[in-house]
């Protein structure tokens, strides 16, 4: 006769059998994961109430794939659905960690200006980094030594802004401009900044009398409320703009500016290419790195991770399917459009497919001076083939095969 303890450990043996030969390939969880699991009838079906508009959006999170398990939190957010703040001369919205709770780094806005529309002067206590996605905007800045830098910058172009370097932004014409910000500040906000208006409406008007030298009436009629963003008269041409403020001959070391879209690619493959901007080409950037990815229809940015920062992304045309693993046999897999965000915190492994049957273009953000990535391949590559091989089991001659440089985008 079996004792008690007995039943219960044979019990617990068969269960551990058929958990094992319940995994397979491509499934490997207990309990099984995945679409490939629902037998009954009606499973896989979502009586409602529900969306189908934004449920087709995400078809990895209707149907993930079998190796996801859940438990991470929530990568995606989006520009999408966030409010904005509409003004005469341009609106702006963001994505700041109030709204994306894992953005403890970056904070995200996207700002419209029309043509003459000011983004008044200002300045924050975070460092700005922005790529312009549409149009033409004229920037000013002064820089901590009280040198003074104006530019143009267009479509795919880069400006960068100290923290506490007060600066402007105007859009130009045809039709102003669209870009995006990030600051390397998960808490900080754009509609909660420092400006000269502002300031001047709350220091007392005597203060003001004698802080620039003139009778205290010359204030007199100075907005009450700040302007934040307003509709201007379009600026003249830059080089009467740069002889205005140059009269001291004084001009910075580093320009704000880096033209990225059409910088030689770092890196690049039959399935894409990577521009890189940090401050080892771009020196004014100290505390921000970026990378515009550009991926082709079917390829993948290869599976790699961030050594030295969190990523936080902005997809700016295409449409992709990121893989996060995040350690603990958790992954998410996520869909991403046009004007989405994705964040990925600092060494966490994952990928990024496109999904779409036109170029995936995305923005990769670190909170570093610099870009930074580890190859899943490259390290297989350089790590002695029959010690890889003991934990992978896929043949020597697949390791022999890997190329012994990043591929960076993977076409498939």
């Amino acid at each position: 006769m079996f004792s008690r303890r007995n039943v219960l450990a044979v019990t617990a043996a068969g269960a551990v059998a058929t958990a094992a030969h319940a995994a397979s390939f491509g499934n490997p969880d207990q309990p099984a994961q995945g679409a490939v699991n629902a037998k009954a009838p009606g499973n896989l079906r979502d009586p409602g109430p529900q969306s189908e508009a934004i449920g087709n959006q995400f078809p990895s999170a209707q149907t993930p794939p079998a190796t996801d398990v859940g438990g991470m939190p929530m990568d995606w957010a989006s520009f999408n659905n966030a409010p904005k703040r509409i003004q005469n001369g341009g609106w702006a919205r963001q994505v700041t960690q109030a709204d994306f709770a894992i953005s403890n780094t970056i904070t995200g806005v996207n700002m419209r200006l029309t043509a003459g529309g000011i983004r008044e002067l200002h300045w924050h206590q975070a460092a700005e980094w922005a790529i312009m996605t549409y149009g033409s905007c004229r920037v000013t800045v002064l820089d901590a030594e009280g040198r003074p830098y104006v530019a143009d910058v267009n479509e795919g172009d880069l400006w960068y802004f100290p923290a506490g370097q007060p600066h402007s932004l105007q859009g130009l014409g045809p039709d102003g401009c669209e870009f995006v910000i990030c600051f390397d500040d998960g808490d900080a906000s754009e509609f909660n900044t420092l400006l000269v208006t502002d300031w001047f409406a709350h220091t007392p008007p005597e203060i003001l009398a004698k802080n620039f030298g003139v009778p205290a009436q010359t204030f007199a009629k100075i907005p009450l409320q700040n302007l934040w963003i307003f509709q201007g008269t379009l600026p003249g041409d830059l080089a009467s703009d740069r002889a205005a403020i140059s009269k001291n001959g004084r001009v910075p070391p580093h320009p704000f500016i880096f033209r990225l879209a059409s910088s030689a690619p770092a890196r690049e493959s039959r399935g894409g290419d990577e521009r890189i901007a940090d401050s080892s080409n771009f020196p004014v950037a100290t505390r921000i790195a970026a990378a515009l990815v550009t991926v082709r229809p079917g390829g993948v940015r290869e599976m790699h991770w961030h050594p030295n920062a969190d990523e936080w992304q902005y997809y700016v045309s295409g449409k992709g399917r990121m893989g996060i693993f995040i350690g603990d046999s958790r992954a998410r897999t996520m869909d991403f459009q046009e004007g989405d965000v994705g964040y990925i915190p600092q060494s966490i492994p994952h990928y990024i497919e496109n999904t779409g049957d036109t170029d995936l273009v995305f923005l990769e953000m670190f909170k570093s001076p610099y870009y930074e990535d580890i190859s899943l391949g490259e390290w297989m590559a350089h790590t002695p083939h029959l010690l890889m091989n003991q934990h992978l089991r896929v043949g020597t001659a697949m390791l022999d095969a890997i190329p012994k440089v990043e591929m960076v985008i993977v076409p498939l």
